[in-house]
């Protein structure tokens, strides 16, 4: 599984935040990383990786390295997109684990200890993560619970379980813990899907990671002990901004379960998605066609089947931009 080796880590796990324009949010997860309560022998390190960011990021993370009790470290990336925030983040850890958050995101205060002993007992894990309940500042449409995943929303029991292929189901990268080096061994360091931005807004990203990862033998886990909350500001519960993510997610659909299938299995697949899709598609429009203005969780499924049965050509159309791209760029 691994075949590049690197210097020891200094330290047992990096806390990477991926930020873009954060100046008004980092404080309040770096205040709260100070109530972590970790065991005497684990070594932790936060590191900020500003995601190009316009604001202020840089000079709240400097402030901050002067008065927080932990090791705080930044790094800035220029090239937009969460995908590679998170590689730099992989690149320039110094710990073992890297432990992703976001700047919304509020560990427990045994978050760190939780993660380090799990991963302790399990070895050939390349990642893990945890329970991530929502924290609402605002009013959840009805049916929130159905669509919550939409928003990294994961509360999957209270029960450890691996992740197996045939289940379709990983953990979000958000409260994600990986292996550094497995991840720099497996995981090509640009993906395909590269996070929300332009106008196509693709998800997934941390998905394609994780696969990658669980194709190359590496144990995927969840580690219910590992708890957080994700602050949800009132303007992500609102129609508009919810049917936008499904939409991404949906479109991104396609490339994420090609990846788990050789080659000589992706024509046959591709139909048997195509079909099933539009199977669900039907039957989904078909029950709630009358609500789709008025119920948001059945809006957002629909639009999600949709966006997946579009998938496969938008994502052709993307990997055609894309190799034009990097053809003028040489």
């Amino acid at each position: 599984m691994s075949c590049n080796a690197l210097p020891p880590p200094k330290c047992d796990v990096t806390i990477a935040i991926c930020t873009y324009n954060g100046e008004s949010r980092l404080p309040e997860v770096l205040q709260c990383l100070e109530q972590q309560v970790v065991l005497e022998d684990i070594i932790w390190e936060v590191l900020i990786i500003d995601n190009n960011s316009s604001d202020e990021t840089q000079t709240v993370s400097d402030r901050y390295r002067q008065t927080v009790s932990y090791t705080l470290r930044y790094y800035f990336e220029a090239q937009q997109g969460l995908a590679f925030a998170r590689q730099s983040a992989v690149e320039q850890a110094q710990g073992e684990w890297v432990a992703f958050i976001d700047d919304d995101n509020f560990p427990d205060p045994d978050w760190i200890a939780a993660a380090m002993q799990f991963a302790r007992i399990h070895p050939q894990a390349g990642a893990f993560g945890g329970l991530t309940r929502a924290q609402l500042e605002g009013i959840p449409p009805d049916g929130f619970e159905e669509i919550a995943p939409f928003l990294a929303i994961v509360e999957r029991g209270t029960t450890a379980f691996r992740y197996e292929r045939s289940r379709r189901l990983l953990p979000p990268g958000a409260g994600l813990v990986v292996r550094r080096q497995a991840w720099l061994d497996c995981v090509p360091p640009r993906l395909f899907l590269t996070g929300r931005e332009h106008q196509l807004k693709l998800a997934s990203e941390d998905l394609e990671a994780i696969i990658y990862l669980q194709n190359a033998g590496w144990e995927i886990w969840y580690n219910p002990q590992m708890k957080l909350n994700h602050k949800i500001p009132a303007h992500r519960l609102e129609r508009n901004y919810l049917l936008a993510i499904a939409r991404g997610t949906g479109l991104a659909r396609y490339h994420i379960r090609r990846l788990r299938l050789q080659t000589w299995q992706k024509p046959l697949f591709y139909g048997l998605y195509f079909f099933n899709d539009l199977r669900q598609a039907l039957w989904h429009y078909l029950q709630y066609r009358q609500t789709f203005t008025t119920n948001v969780a059945a809006a957002c499924k629909m639009t999600f089947l949709m966006a997946s049965l579009w998938s496969p050509w938008v994502l052709w159309r993307k990997s055609q931009y894309s190799s034009t791209k990097r053809t003028s760029e040489a």
